[in-house]
């Protein structure tokens, strides 16, 4: 039997590391980008709270997912989940922009909640009507606040920016409220 002089290397993880924060929320590091350091500042602020809205927007579409209830249920059920996964993705896809622009993106859902203007739903189960006027109520507050924020950052010249919020958080929040409002009309009855 041989013996190898070699230290064995051991395959235990380093667990319960702690380390310093290299970088604070609200501020943005130098990248090479074409924008000025006040430009990509303004333009990460206001996608961190577009982040933040979208975010509990996203959780809102899950919880009526789980939640719904009546005569509509498949469909709702279907429709509902199929916007969460779009949500998650313009999520994911605001979070890089706001990591590109040299910030931190807010991704603790407990800072989320401090600085979301969405707001908080019951804890327990709602009506269908007033489900789908909550996200309704949500998609607006956001629209606004993207609207706003593609307007003013094409002052600051960020035409990545404006193209995100234009081309994913509006026109995909447009054609979501589009479909749950039209669940909210009054169909007449046909009768014989």
């Amino acid at each position: 039997m041989t013996t190898s002089s070699k230290p064995v290397k051991s395959s235990q993880p380093w667990l319960h590391q702690k380390g310093e924060v290299i970088q604070e929320f609200g501020t943005v590091k130098q990248f090479p980008v074409g924008l000025t350091y006040e430009a990509r500042m303004y333009s990460c602020q206001r996608l961190n709270k577009v982040l933040a809205d979208t975010q509990i927007l996203y959780g809102l579409y899950k919880k009526h997912h789980w939640l719904m209830r009546g005569a509509t249920f498949y469909q709702l059920h279907l429709v509902l989940d199929k916007h969460a996964g779009e949500q998650l993705e313009i999520v994911d896809t605001i979070a890089e922009r706001v990591q590109s622009l040299g910030g931190v993106a807010v991704g603790d859902p407990r800072h989320v909640a401090e600085i979301t203007s969405i707001p908080r739903p019951p804890d327990g189960v709602e009506e269908v009507p007033a489900m789908l006027s909550r996200l309704l109520a949500a998609h607006e507050a956001i629209l606004i606040a993207a609207h706003d924020a593609a307007a003013r950052t094409a002052e600051w010249g960020d035409d990545g920016t404006i193209d995100l919020l234009v081309s994913q958080v509006i026109r995909t929040g447009e054609r979501q409220a589009w479909f749950l409002a039209e669940h909210l009309v009054d169909t007449p009855l046909v009768r014989a």
